[in-house]
């Protein structure tokens, strides 16, 4: 009886000289990371930097603010230049110029929310006739530069006696005038199942009652996101109040820091700076508390599990 001899099998290579293309693939993907990470960085630091020698400036004396001197932060640590900010231009203190800004501020972010939501209500949830060709008309006035329309509304609202008051800067505010808010919340209320207003109906809810206790709560990143927006261009709005504010005990914070800058000696750096810090740092704080919101309110569709 032959037996057929089996071929030997041959060792295992050893780990060290085994060719592993999963770790090969980890590695580059490792390095990859590192330099998006580094490049991420360096960038984040070239965009701040700005506003970090802003800072740091508000709180060095004039002497060491540019010129040859490139340090960021000083040794010579002072509040000398809040200090002038804060006492004001022509016997009008900064918390005067605050309160008005914060007044115009509030009053725009109640304005839009409320006139916007409505609005979209409308436009999203009630057949009327007419309604595409009206929402055409809303979404049209989004090219009209403001720049156009300056003239006939100043014109209407001296006639009315408005000019140096309040009323010019916040009536179209609570009357939907900003048609990227009310496109903005259409867009989120679409993305709502109908069945919920339909379910709502056969309990005998009308419409109040449905935008009232399911919409506004649903749309809260919407919400959210509107009174951010709003809430920042009405903080920073420059050409409103210029044009029908005469009186400087009315008048905001870019107003004022632009009076600021025109009345303080120019050598006066430190002081114009620490103004701007005061003027930005509202602004700043409001945003980093909602700012998460703002993408999700912009790009959230439907109801979420």
């Amino acid at each position: 009886m032959t037996t057929t001899a089996t071929p030997t099998q041959s060792a295992p290579e050893s780990a060290a000289g085994t060719y592993n293309p999963k770790s090969e693939t980890g590695l580059a993907k490792g390095i990859k990371s590192a330099i998006f990470h580094i490049v991420a960085i360096g960038l984040v630091c070239i965009v701040l930097y700005p506003a970090l020698w802003m800072i740091a400036s508000s709180f060095k004396p004039n002497s060491e603010i540019g010129g040859s001197n490139t340090a960021l932060w000083s040794s010579n640590f002072s509040m000398d230049n809040f200090v002038t900010a804060m006492e004001g231009i022509g016997g009008v203190s900064t918390m005067t110029f605050f309160t008005n800004s914060l007044i115009l501020a509030v009053g725009a972010v109640v304005g839009t929310v409320l006139s916007a939501s409505i609005s979209a209500y409308a436009f999203a949830r009630i057949n009327f006739p007419g309604r595409g060709v009206f929402f055409g008309l809303m979404i049209a006035t989004l090219l009209l530069p403001f720049h156009v329309v300056i003239i006939p509304q100043y014109i209407v609202f001296q006639q009315l006696g408005f000019v140096d008051t309040y009323i010019p800067l916040l009536i179209g505010k609570f009357l939907a005038a900003d048609a990227f808010f009310v496109f903005l919340m259409v867009q989120f209320m679409r993305g709502l199942p109908a069945e919920l207003d339909e379910a709502a109906r056969i309990d005998g809810a009308g419409h109040v009652r449905i935008f009232g206790s399911i919409m506004l709560p649903l749309m809260k990143p919407a919400l959210i996101s509107t009174s951010i927006f709003s809430f920042i261009w009405s903080w920073n709005d420059f050409l409103g109040p210029l044009l029908y504010l005469n009186t400087p005990e009315k008048y905001p914070l870019p107003l004022a820091l632009r009076l600021f800058v025109d009345q303080t000696q120019s050598s006066d750096y430190g002081a114009m700076i620490a103004m701007s810090v005061l003027a930005l740092l509202p602004v700043l704080i409001f945003f980093l508390i909602f700012q998460r919101y703002i993408v999700e309110g912009v790009s959230t569709q439907g109801l979420k599990g």
